[in-house]
C-alpha cells in the first residue's frame, strides 16, 4: 500500500508538470518542419512528394493486419481525396499548414489496416486497359447491327441507346467529373442533391416540351412541309462525335443523320476525316478514363459506363458512312480499330498525370466533352428520328422509350456517385 501511494504523487506530480508545459513547445512545430526539409523545398511539398510519403509511412507487411478487420469494409482515401476532403484539390505546394491539417487523415494510412482495400498502381492499369479493350470491343457491335438497321423496331431500339447515353454522359459530368474538377468531395461537401436538381431542371423542360408538342401538334422544323420531294442540297449532317461534314446528299423529306448512308465522292478523304476525328475523340476518352481510375475504381467504372453508352450509336453511325462511302467491311473495321488505338495512348496520359498531379483539368475538359456530346449532338439526333414518326400513338411509345433511356443512365451513374463507398470491389 506505501508504495502504491507513493505511485500515486508521483505520477499527479508528473502530470502536473507535463500540464504547465507551454502548449506551443509540444504542438508539433519542429516535427513538420523536419518533414518538409526532408521531403520538400522552401518549407513547402508538392503533391507528388506527398504521394512519396503516404506510399513510404504505409509499406507494411499484409501478415501484421488482424484477420477480423471491423474496418474492412471502410474505403481507403487517396491523396486526392484527402486533399479534397480538406479543400486542398487546387493547392500544388503544401505549407506546414496545410500538412498540419491533413495529418490525421495521412496517420490513418498507418494505424488502420483497410490500407490495402486501396487500388495498386498495377491495378489501376489493369483495370484501365480493361475498360478501354471492353469499349473497344463493345464499339464493333455497330458493325454487327448494321443489317438490322432496316427492321421496323430499330429506330425504337437506337432511341433507347440515345437516351442511355444522354442521361450517363449528362449525369456523369453533373454528378462526378465537374465535381472532381471544383475539388468536392460528395461525402463532405453534399453537392449531390445540388447537382440532381441539374438534370431534374433539363428533364423537366424536356418533358413538358415534349408533351406540349404532342399535344399541340406543333413542329418546330422551317420548311418542313415545303421538302417533301427529293431534292439535292448541300446539307451539314452532324456526326455522332461532334463532328459534321459539309457534302451532297439526296434528302428525302427529313434531316440528313449518320443512320443513312450517303454518296460521298471522295473516299480517301471523308475516311481520314472520320478516322482522325473518331482519333482524337477517342483519345480524350482515355484521357477521361485513366484519370478517373487514378481516383477511384467506381469513378473509373461510371466514367467508363458513360463512354460505352455513348461509342455504341457513335460507332453505328461512323460504320453507316464509311460503307456508303464505298469500303469494305475489313477496310472499315480496320479504321475504327486504328482510331481506337488513340484510347490507350489518352489512358497512358491520364494515368501518368492523374498520379502525378492533380487530375482536375482533364476532369473539367472531360466534363466539358460529355456535356456537349450528350446535348449538342446526340440530344438533337434523338429529336431528330421522333420526328420522323409519324401517328400520336407511335409518338407517345417513342417519347417513353426516351423517357426510358434517360432515366435509366440518370439512374445508373446517380447510384454509382451514392454508394461509392459502400461498394466493395475485392
Amino acid at each position: 500500500m506505501p508504495h502504491f501511494k507513493c505511485f500515486l504523487a508521483c505520477a499527479l506530480v508528473l502530470i502536473s508538470k507535463c500540464q504547465s508545459i507551454h502548449v506551443e513547445e509540444r504542438d508539433g512545430q519542429g516535427f513538420l518542419d523536419n518533414v518538409l526539409r526532408y521531403y520538400g523545398e522552401n518549407k513547402s511539398i508538392s503533391t507528388s512528394n506527398l504521394h512519396s510519403l503516404v506510399l513510404l509511412i504505409s509499406a507494411r507487411r499484409p501478415e501484421l493486419i488482424a484477420e477480423k478487420n471491423p474496418l474492412a469494409n471502410l474505403e481507403c482515401p487517396s491523396v486526392e481525396q484527402i486533399l479534397s476532403h480538406y479543400g486542398f484539390s487546387n493547392v500544388s505546394q503544401l505549407t506546414v499548414g496545410h500538412l498540419e491539417r491533413i495529418c490525421p487523415a495521412v496517420l490513418t494510412q498507418v494505424l488502420l489496416p483497410s490500407l490495402f482495400l486501396c487500388v495498386s498502381s498495377s491495378a489501376v492499369w489493369g483495370y484501365g486497359f480493361l475498360a478501354v479493350t471492353v469499349i473497344n470491343l463493345a464499339s464493333l457491335l455497330g458493325l454487327l447491327l448494321i443489317p438490322l438497321t432496316k427492321k421496323p423496331y430499330f429506330p425504337k431500339v437506337l432511341t433507347y441507346f440515345i437516351g442511355l447515353a444522354i442521361g450517363t454522359l449528362f449525369s456523369n459530368a453533373v454528378l462526378q467529373l465537374i465535381p472532381e474538377a471544383l475539388g468536392f468531395d460528395p461525402k463532405t461537401d453534399n453537392y449531390v442533391t445540388n447537382a440532381v436538381g441539374i438534370f431534374g431542371g433539363f428533364y423537366l423542360l424536356f418533358f413538358m416540351e415534349k408533351l406540349l408538342k404532342m399535344a399541340l401538334g406543333v413542329e418546330h422544323e422551317l420548311g418542313m412541309n415545303k421538302q417533301r420531294a427529293c431534292v439535292s442540297v448541300p446539307s451539314t449532317c452532324p456526326l455522332s462525335s461532334g463532328r459534321s461534314l459539309l457534302q451532297e446528299v439526296h434528302v428525302s423529306g427529313v434531316m440528313c443523320h449518320w443512320l443513312r448512308g450517303q454518296r460521298i465522292s471522295s473516299i480517301k478523304t471523308v475516311a481520314w476525316m472520320i478516322t482522325l476525328s473518331d482519333a482524337l475523340h477517342n483519345f480524350i476518352d482515355g484521357l477521361a478514363i485513366g484519370a478517373s481510375f487514378t481516383v477511384s475504381v467506381l469513378t473509373g467504372f461510371s466514367t467508363s459506363i458513360a463512354i460505352v453508352c455513348e461509342e455504341f450509336p457513335h460507332e453505328l453511325g461512323d460504320f453507316v458512312i464509311l460503307l456508303n462511302a464505298g469500303m469494305s467491311i475489313p477496310q472499315a473495321i480496320f479504321f475504327n480499330l486504328l482510331s481506337a488505338m488513340s484510347c490507350y495512348v489518352g489512358l497512358a496520359l491520364g494515368i501518368l498525370v492523374g498520379s502525378a498531379f492533380a487530375p482536375n483539368a482533364i476532369f473539367a475538359i472531360a466534363g466539358g466533352m460529355f456535356l456537349y456530346i450528350a446535348l449538342a449532338d446526340m440530344f438533337p439526333e434523338m429529336n431528330s428520328i421522333m420526328r420522323e414518326q409519324e401517328g400520336t400513338l407511335t409518338k407517345i411509345v417513342f417519347f417513353l422509350i426516351q423517357n426510358a433511356g434517360l432515366l435509366t443512365g440518370f439512374a445508373v451513374i446517380l447510384l454509382i456517385t451514392l454508394f461509392a463507398g459502400e461498394i466493395n470491389l475485392g
